[in-house]
């Protein structure tokens, strides 16, 4: 296990609120919330998150005061530098988004689900 910087990853302040909320209302099996890449999406990878409740020796954990971010190594070459932050509109969309993301392919922007290189989780 690694620990993880501001270099590797950031969460905004409004993302670090709904995360440290997210977690008040949890068990407490879980470890942290396991931040991934898998095949698909039009970058040629797509980004999600879940609750994790382990945290093995190939995993950089982001630790916060309520919660940890935990990214796999392989994870965290197309990660590194990004920002996780939480909007909410309004309207009942509220999400996490991934800014920043450095382009992998034809990168999300070229399908229509990004605005100014952002990509909603």
């Amino acid at each position: 296990m690694s620990v993880l910087t501001d270099s590797d990853l950031t969460l905004t302040g409004a993302a670090q609120r709904k995360m440290s909320e997210l977690f008040r209302d949890i068990d407490d099996g879980v470890a942290g919330v396991r931040v991934y890449a898998a095949p698909g999406g039009c970058s040629g990878v797509s980004f999600g998150m879940t609750f994790t409740d382990a945290i093995s020796d190939n995993d950089g954990v982001r630790d916060f005061d309520d919660y940890k971010i935990v990214v796999d190594d392989g994870t965290l070459g197309y990660l590194r530098g990004v920002e996780i932050d939480f909007v909410d509109r309004g309207d009942g969309q509220a999400t996490f988004v991934f800014n920043n993301l450095p382009a992998v392919g034809g990168g999300c922007g070229t399908c229509g689900s990004s605005s100014e290189g952002r990509c909603a989780s």
